[in-house]
C-alpha cells in the first residue's frame, strides 16, 4: 500500500517536459527561437545558459562552455556567436517575474529566482543598498539559467552506509568540489530516508530540510518541484540556524538534511539539533579532509567526530563520482576495506 503512495505521488508531480522545454517557455522569443534549433542530444545535456548583454549566448554541458549562432549551431568562435541584447535580457526577466518585479523582490535580494520546475536564474546588476544590506538589484545585465534535472537512485550505492540500525542513520557529511553531484546526492538521500527502503527493512524517516537557496527541494508557489519523499517538509529561503531551530521546535524531524555548511552559526545550530535528538546530513564545498580541516569551524565539528560517515564526491569519472566514504571516527576508508 505505502509503495502505492509513492508511485501515485511520483507520478502526480513528476508527469512534466524536460527541463530544457520548460525553461523556453520563460526566454526572449528570439532567445527561445535559437536554443530550438539546438540538436536535441545536445538540449538533454546543457545544464546552464547563461545571458551577458552585449556578449556571447552560452551554455554549459558536460563541463564545456560553448556559444551559439543565430541558426542553433555550437561554436568555440566568439565572433560566429549571437550576441545577447538588453531587449533579450529585459523580456527574459519580465518573464521570469511574471512581469511583478515586487512580487519578487525578497528571492531579487537574495540574487536569484526559482520557477515552476525548481529551475534557478542566478542575476547580476547593480546592487541598491538600504541600511547597509541589498534592497534590490536593477538594470539587470547577466542572467544564469542553472536547468534542474533531477538523477534518482544516485544515492543507491551509499544508503546502505547511511543507515544506521534499529531504523535511523549515520550523521553524515557530503565533501564535494563545485558541480560535482552533491546536492543531488543530497537530495536523493532525503528522498530514499523518506520513503523508507522496503528491500533493507528500512521505513521511512520525517525529514526536515533547510533550503536556503531553493535547491534541494526546488519550492514553486508552496510545491517541491523535486523528488523529496513523502514525509519530508521544508523551510524555504531560511537561513540554516533559524531553519534548524524552527524544525526542532515545530515539526520533531527523525532528520534535518541542509546544504552547504561553513559558518559559525550553523555549527552551533548543528550542536542544539543533536542536543534534542535529531540526525544531521549535510553538504560542504570541499577536496578533502585536509581542506575541511584549514577551515576553523569546519575542523572543530571534524575533531569532535559528530559527523560519523564522511562521502567524498570528485567529477573524475563523471559527475557523482563516489572516491570514498570515510568513518568519521576513525578517518578510515570503509568501502576500500570491502574491496
Amino acid at each position: 500500500m505505502e509503495q502505492q503512495m509513492i508511485n501515485i505521488y511520483e507520478n502526480n508531480l513528476y508527469n512534466k517536459s524536460d527541463g530544457f522545454d520548460q525553461i523556453l517557455r520563460y526566454l526572449d522569443i528570439d532567445l527561445s527561437n535559437i536554443l530550438k534549433k539546438m540538436p536535441l542530444l545536445i538540449r538533454k545535456r546543457v545544464e546552464e545558459i547563461r545571458l551577458r548583454i552585449g556578449r556571447p549566448l552560452a551554455i554549459n554541458y558536460d563541463r564545456k562552455d560553448l556559444f551559439i549562432k543565430a541558426n542553433g549551431v555550437l561554436t568555440d568562435k566568439v565572433y560566429d556567436a549571437y550576441i545577447v541584447t538588453e531587449k533579450n535580457i529585459r523580456n527574459t526577466f519580465q518573464l521570469i517575474s511574471n512581469y511583478s518585479i515586487y512580487a519578487f523582490e525578497e528571492e531579487i535580494r537574495n540574487g536569484f529566482i526559482t520557477i515552476s520546475g525548481g529551475h534557478r536564474i542566478g542575476i547580476t546588476g547593480k546592487v541598491i543598498y538600504r541600511n547597509n544590506n541589498i534592497y534590490t538589484i536593477k538594470e539587470i545585465s547577466s542572467l544564469n539559467i542553472r536547468i534542474s534535472r533531477e538523477k534518482k537512485g544516485v544515492s543507491d550505492k551509499v544508503i546502505k552506509y547511511v543507515i544506521k540500525k534499529p531504523n535511523t542513520i549515520y550523521n553524515t557529511l557530503i565533501v564535494s568540489p563545485p558541480q560535482c553531484g552533491k546536492t543531488t546526492l543530497l537530495r536523493d538521500l532525503i528522498r530514499n530516508l523518506s520513503n523508507g527502503i522496503p528491500k533493507l527493512d528500512f521505513y521511512g524517516l520525517k525529514i526536515g530540510v533547510v533550503d536556503e537557496r531553493t535547491e534541494i527541494a526546488g519550492i514553486y508557489k508552496g510545491y517541491p518541484q523535486n523528488d523529496i519523499g513523502l514525509r519530508t517538509d521544508v523551510l524555504d529561503s531560511c537561513h540554516k540556524f533559524d531553519g534548524m531551530m524552527l524544525l526542532v521546535r515545530s515539526m520533531s524531524p527523525n532528520v534535518i538534511a541542509t546544504d552547504e555548511l561553513g559558518e559559525e552559526k550553523d555549527i552551533i545550530a548543528i550542536h542544539k539539533a543533536l542536543k534534542a535528538g535529531v540526525k544531521i546530513i549535510s553538504t560542504v564545498h570541499g577536496e578533502s579532509i585536509n581542506d575541511l580541516l584549514t577551515r576553523p569551524y569546519l575542523k572543530q565539528i571534524l575533531k569532535e567526530n559528530i559527523f560519523e560517515r564522511i562521502i567524498l564526491l570528485s567529477n573524475r569519472k563523471g559527475v557523482g563520482t563516489i572516491e570514498d566514504i570515510i568513518d568519521g571516527k576513525t578517518y578510515k576508508s570503509i568501502i576500500k576495506k570491502e574491496v
